[in-house]
């Protein structure tokens, strides 16, 4: 007998299935009488499907759920995070992570079929428990990816008066920026906002002596012509090691010093200030 992508103990009975087969990684019980069937090929975004089919209606994934579900730099929770309206007893089962929320309709939206919470309230959900870096960079990819406008932050904050997390959500929203293009480059720029050095531009471009731009850098400082690269492990494919040559080249045969920063270079601030600070210096820079 095969069944249904979720059934009940009896049609799993009926199928034969032990409570021992019921307990392996191919099911995931839900309630006390209904279980999903979890295929190999099945993906994050239909298990959350499945699983919302049994929540209550006001329920929405919020929390790392619903910024891994946005495309944001976070680890994906074990367990899928819900925010459900406060009542006397909210429920509670060992597959998901239950939060009380009141939240208005501007705090929950429609994404790939599922209720999650929005860009402003997933950002300020997150606020109390990532480090303010990590808090600017998953604020950067919901701005990157049309989650997140300063407006809606700015009013979705203006209500969040002695909630978990505000103060730091409001002392990070003036620092997040859409050009920002991977986590590291946020703990960067984060890393030199918070610094004595001056404010860095994202995404800068690099005009040759004709004006015309020849490339862009992740961070930089036009004024004293110094430029700071992130380079990922898409860097070591060789056609981008051959594009980045010759954008490194061009800036440098126009004047630009360029700094570059690797994953071993960026587990703290030290690296990333005191070689800005010392390039910065050499170029004429005062504090």
């Amino acid at each position: 007998m095969s069944l249904p992508p979720s059934f009940s103990a009896t049609a799993a009975r009926a199928a034969g299935l032990t409570r021992g087969q019921l307990r392996g990684p191919r099911f995931i019980r839900l309630t006390h009488d209904l279980t999903v069937r979890l295929d190999d090929a099945i993906d994050e975004r239909e298990r959350l499907l499945l699983l919302a089919g049994v929540l209550p209606a006001d329920a929405a994934f919020s929390h790392g759920t619903a910024a891994a579900m946005f495309g944001a730099p976070v680890d994906r929770p074990r367990r899928p995070h819900v925010a459900l309206t406060p009542r006397r007893v909210l429920p509670q089962r060992a597959e998901i992570v239950v939060h009380g929320r009141r939240l208005s309709s501007e705090d929950v939206v429609a994404h790939r079929g599922m209720r999650l919470t929005s860009g402003p309230q997933t950002f300020l959900d997150l606020a109390s428990g990532l480090a303010p870096q990590d808090l600017v960079a998953v604020g950067d990819a919901l701005m990157r990816e049309g989650h997140l406008t300063p407006a809606d932050l700015a009013e979705r904050l203006a209500r969040a008066d002695r909630v978990r997390g505000v103060v730091r959500a409001r002392t990070c929203a003036p620092l997040l920026s859409p050009l920002s293009m991977s986590r590291p480059e946020s703990w960067m720029r984060y890393w030199l906002l918070t610094s004595d050095l001056p404010e860095p531009q994202p995404q800068v471009p690099i005009m040759d002596r004709w004006g015309r731009v020849v490339a862009h850098g992740d961070l930089g400082y036009p004024e004293w012509r110094v430029v700071l690269e992130y380079e990922g492990r898409q860097h070591a494919e060789i056609d981008q090691f051959g594009r980045d040559i010759d954008r490194y080249s061009l800036m440098g045969a126009d004047g630009w010093l360029v700094l570059r920063f690797a994953s071993r270079h960026v587990g703290g601030p030290t690296v990333v200030r005191d070689r800005t600070r010392r390039a910065l210096l050499s170029r004429g820079w005062r504090p």
